[in-house]
């Protein structure tokens, strides 16, 4: 299995926005320069995580981002889905009907089962993990001081 870069800079960019004081906005430049992002390929996240509802767009001079929900309420698989979309991640190709010789090639395979058991798992695993015990862990003792500069550099940054 493969995620694209575009799920994980999408869950930094939303711990980075529920770091944000009640009503702040930051914008979406200021976000994808602090993830090391194009700024063009990143609008393209931004407006897929607006569109699934997990955060909000503030337009204007004064305008940017900030959350839609509360963090506990954002698991990491809503913004794989966001990103991914809703597709399945094992599709049979038929491969065993053909070396079989079945009549309906599509419709039989042996990894069928055990790939949706493993993407079942996968996914209730996803979804347990929040943005809130995301960033739980990043206050952790390990992060302490890295996080408090990362605290300065959004104090700069926010609009509203």
């Amino acid at each position: 299995m493969h995620m694209k870069p575009g799920v994980e800079q999408s869950v930094y960019a939303i711990l980075l926005l529920n770091m944000l004081p009640d009503k702040a906005v930051l914008p979406g430049e200021a976000i994808s320069q602090q993830l090391g992002t194009s700024p063009t390929y990143f609008q393209k996240l931004l407006r897929k995580l607006v569109s699934a509802g997990l955060i909000t767009s503030v337009p204007g001079v004064k305008g940017g981002f900030k959350l839609n929900k509360k963090p506990e309420n954002i698991s990491v698989f809503d913004i794989y889905e966001a990103i991914e979309g809703q597709q399945a991640l094992y599709s049979p190709s038929g491969v065993l009907g053909d070396l079989l010789e079945l009549e309906e090639p599509e419709r039989c395979c042996l990894l069928t089962d055990l790939m949706l058991d493993a993407e079942n798992a996968w996914r209730l695993r996803m979804e347990q993990e929040t943005i809130a015990l995301l960033s739980e862990k990043m206050n952790e003792q390990r992060f302490q001081e890295k996080t408090r500069k990362l605290n300065e550099w959004l104090a700069q940054k926010l609009v509203g």
